[in-house]
């Protein structure tokens, strides 16, 4: 793959890491060494990074793994999360996560401030398709603590369900995807219109192929658009080179590439340690 040429720093909010010795084990899981050339070659500097996903685990090894592998590496680690609570917001939905109890691999209030204070980590990852949501005593954490949380928004985390369940707190939310993964027009259509309402909210690009989508979203709302490459599932040039080529101006590339996610993750700025 080329070395891409831009006169842009790029930062990325989206690449998941594997510690080396499960390489290879969760479909297209790369090393740490070759992450950080693929990420070189496509000129961004700097990348948020978490674990691959394991439903029913505990995370605490995988993350602690990330963190080890950042070292010394352009990587921000993230903590994965996970929870007790399943999508569903009609009364029977309700229902079921009244009576749900975390079991021994969910990630409680504890590990929420043992992440936050450990300063390895500057942020968490959700995936409620495959994790769950957490319960309300860990939200409340999250929202003690106040770093950032990257939730995987799509067709298993509606914009409406996030909305009554994450947005709206005191932590910044940045919703993967447009919050229509995988490749859900209405629901990154609906994702940008919650732009609206939620001053703390904001969208990475990681899979998002549709030109008029990003276009809409860096257009109405420059400062809620963070790049995110996707890293390792695709290559980091391909997120990069689909936002060089849509039609706005530098600056708002600008602020997609590197400004908008420095506010958000401070880890991320260029005068970080």
């Amino acid at each position: 793959m080329l070395v891409l040429e831009h006169g842009f720093r790029v930062v990325d909010v989206h690449a998941r890491l594997t510690p080396d010795e499960r390489v290879g084990v969760h479909g297209r899981a790369i090393s740490a060494d070759r992450l950080e050339r693929e990420l070189q070659q496509a000129g961004i500097v700097r990348a948020v990074v978490f674990p691959e996903p394991a439903p029913e685990t505990s995370y605490v090894a995988a993350n602690n793994g990330v963190a080890r592998l950042s070292v010394d590496r352009p990587f921000v680690a993230f903590a994965r999360i996970n929870g007790s609570r399943a999508a569903g917001t009609d009364p029977a939905g309700r229902l079921r996560n009244a009576v749900r109890r975390r079991k021994e691999y969910h990630t409680t209030p504890d590990d929420v401030e043992q992440y936050a204070y450990d300063d390895r980590f500057h942020g968490f990852v959700i995936d409620p398709g495959v994790d769950g949501y957490p319960d309300e005593d860990v939200l409340e954490r999250l929202e003690d603590v106040g770093l950032p949380v990257i939730v995987h928004g799509g067709v298993d985390a509606p914009p409406e369900t996030l909305a009554e369940t994450l947005l709206g707190r005191s932590f910044p939310v940045v919703v993967a995807h447009f919050g229509g993964h995988p490749l859900n027009r209405p629901l990154m259509g609906e994702m940008i219109d919650l732009l609206e309402a939620h001053d703390d909210c904001y969208l990475d690009t990681s899979f998002v192929r549709y030109r008029d989508l990003l276009e809409r979203a860096l257009l109405e709302h420059p400062d809620r658009v963070l790049f995110g490459s996707g890293a390792p599932a695709t290559h980091p040039n391909v997120g990069v080179m689909e936002l060089l080529t849509l039609e706005v101006s530098e600056d708002k590339l600008r602020r997609a590439f590197s400004k908008n996610a420095c506010r958000v993750i401070e880890a991320l700025a260029p005068d970080a340690g």
